[in-house]
């Protein structure tokens, strides 16, 4: 045997070198009637092929890491003087950026947009902005766009934070912007300077000097905070505005489950820990009910001990007559009724009068002579209305000619009031558009539709003054459609004619119908279309917002009312509508794939109940 080894190890190596395989291609080709013959000459060109792809993949990667290689060594050399040192200005003597980092691919003759904002309005900007007219540049403390529908869906994990989120230079890089992960803090009107500093990780303020981001047109789009009513202990409380604020709610959910779980845990004290409150019955607060019920009665029962099951109670206190109340009220009424079968605790007509570390304090409204309730919790969100943002409500204060204490007030056109030069706009959940009050204007509306001037509008006369108003004040446009048609019911005199006292009643009955646009991404969207567009000067006519549709997830349903006048309510369909709307609403390919893993994963192999 130790010959048999030896000899082997001693025969002459053999080597395929180019030459054996075309020796071994031609013989193949001669033996052309031979079947193995024919399956080993496929084998020899399928190895061919292969081969020729793979070294010419190989060779463009190696090309292409060369050019960007070659590239990187030149970067210094084509960054402006000015980018690396920035020259000084403005009224507090700050460092002014006009130049960028990559400022050898922007344009310094184009006009500069600034857009303060990375959410609906800030994104919708960039996605219709024309990419060839302006230098824009975003400011925002966080690098990412993110979904907000689906944020209570990240809260328990039935979708990952991560499939919610794409990086705002990627969207940016549309139009060629730059972005600098900074904060706003002040404007600087007079010299059309923004004011910003640096900020540290998750938006955490830097320690840096702040500077100057000069600008020719300014977009806000910074969103807003919730309001606080003035209530005390909000501190106790979660919001659930940012992914941060999902990240740690999820997280205080599964520490509270685990504490439960434990021997030494009191029946009082697991009674506690599972009991969790929801301060606003709007859609973000009742999604969140509902996405946390599901994981209760979904993931919960599966994996933890049952008696915690009965332990657990959800309760939404909500200060109107019904939650969702910018539903119609029989989603409303569905809504409730859904929730109390699935032994949510529905609180409505009552208001939190504060918030201990261990307890929520409320009292119903209108009943003066009744004391109030409390309830105990281990998480309570505190999801209310809108408020200023420090920023905003600085400038407000600086223009002088604000009067609205949430909001900034902006022209139909969403140019922010009290802006000389009219370059500021503002955009989303910070800003409202001023409704005209049409009976102020009465006179002038009479006069102009008074053809004759006898004093008095026959019915071509009342059509030509709601002309009129529809032309000069458009954001009453939509309150028109049935009114116009019922002259009659303002001729309330029976003379076949409306005087300009009768027209006033016409007009008080139009402006008690006008509110404010509510604080959705939808209207955000709508608006960012809409200064892309009007900036860019490719429209001239006033904004109008066009309502598509409301959508609010129920737990394994949802509800919603859509422009054309349907009404869906409930149904399994209805959850597998909810998903395909946000889903085609999604900003990149990238997260669209996303949701579709989370949703699989979750019917496969429930939520994800680790705590990182």
């Amino acid at each position: 045997m130790f010959r048999v080894l030896s000899r082997t190890a001693s025969a002459p190596r053999q080597s395929f070198s180019a030459r054996t395989y075309y020796r071994a291609l031609a013989t193949s080709t001669k033996q052309g009637g031979s079947s193995s013959s024919s399956s080993r000459r496929r084998r020899i060109l399928g190895w061919t092929a292969g081969g020729a792809a793979l070294v010419g993949a190989s060779t463009y990667l190696m090309a292409q890491d060369y050019m960007f290689l070659e590239e990187a060594k030149g970067a210094r050399e084509q960054v402006p003087f000015l980018a690396l040192h920035p020259q000084r200005g403005g009224a507090k003597d700050l460092q002014i950026v006009t130049h960028q980092l990559d400022e050898h691919e922007q344009d310094q003759e184009k006009p500069r947009l600034v857009i303060i904002g990375s959410g609906w309005g800030a994104v919708s900007v960039l996605r219709n902005l024309d990419k060839d007219k302006f230098n824009v540049t975003v400011i925002s403390p966080n690098n990412y766009f993110l979904f907000t529908p689906l944020l209570p869906s990240a809260t328990v994990g039935t979708n990952e934070p991560r499939s919610l989120l794409e990086p705002i230079r990627k969207i940016a890089a549309r139009v060629r912007g730059h972005f600098l992960e900074a904060r706003a803090v002040d404007v600087d009107i007079e010299n059309k300077l923004v004011e910003v500093k640096s900020t540290g990780v998750n938006g955490a303020d830097g320690e840096r000097e702040h500077f100057y981001v000069p600008y020719d047109q300014l977009v806000l789009a910074v969103g807003a905070t919730s309001i606080t009513h003035g209530i005390q202990g909000l501190d106790h409380t979660f919001q659930l505005k940012t992914v941060q604020d999902a990240m740690a709610i999820r997280r205080k959910v599964m520490e509270n489950v685990e504490k439960a779980c434990l021997p030494t845990t009191t029946p009082d004290e697991r009674k506690k820990l599972l009991s969790f409150v929801v301060c606003g019955g709007g859609p973000t607060g009742v999604e969140f009910a509902a996405e946390l019920f599901d994981w209760i009665n979904e993931d919960l029962v599966k994996w933890f001990p049952k008696l915690l099951r009965e332990d657990v109670s959800v309760t939404i206190i909500q200060s109107r007559d019904h939650i969702l109340n910018m539903f119609d009220v029989r989603i409303s009424e569905y809504a409730e009724k859904r929730f109390r079968r699935e032994n949510i605790n529905v609180i409505t007509n009552a208001r939190v009068q504060r918030i201990e570390d261990d307890k929520v304090v409320y009292k119903f409204k209108g009943k003066a002579d009744e004391g109030t309730h409390d309830i105990p919790y281990g998480l309570c969100l505190w999801s209310t209305g809108i408020a200023m943002t420090p920023f905003v409500q600085a400038l407000s204060d600086k223009l002088g000619q604000q009067n609205h204490r949430r909001v900034l007030l902006t022209d139909e056109y969403l140019r922010v009031k009290g802006v000389p030069d009219m370059s500021i706009y503002a955009v989303g959940d910070c800003a409202t558009i001023d409704n005209p009050k049409l009976v102020e204007h009465i006179r002038e509306i009479f006069e102009s539709a008074d053809s004759d001037k006898d004093g008095r509008l026959n019915a071509a006369e009342f059509n030509n003054a709601v002309t009129y108003m529809k032309k000069k004040f458009p954001l009453t446009r939509q309150h028109f459609n049935k009114l116009e048609r019922a002259f009659e019911n303002y001729d309330l005199d029976h003379s076949g004619t409306i005087e300009i006292e009768e027209l006033g009643k016409f007009a008080r009955e139009i402006d008690s119908k006008m509110t404010q646009l509510p604080a959705t991404a939808q209207v955000a969207s709508q608006q960012g279309q809409f200064i892309a567009k009007f900036v860019g000067g490719n429209s001239e006519q006033p904004f109008m917002y066009r309502h598509l549709g409301t959508l609010a997830y129920l737990g394994n349903t949802a509800v919603g009312e859509f422009s054309w006048g349907y009404k869906m309510i409930g149904g399994l369909y209805s959850m597998y509508l909810w998903r395909s709307v946000y889903w085609s609403e999604q900003v990149s390919t990238r997260t669209r794939m996303n949701l579709s893993l989370d949703w699989s994963k979750r019917a496969l192999f429930g939520r994800d109940i680790s705590i990182v």
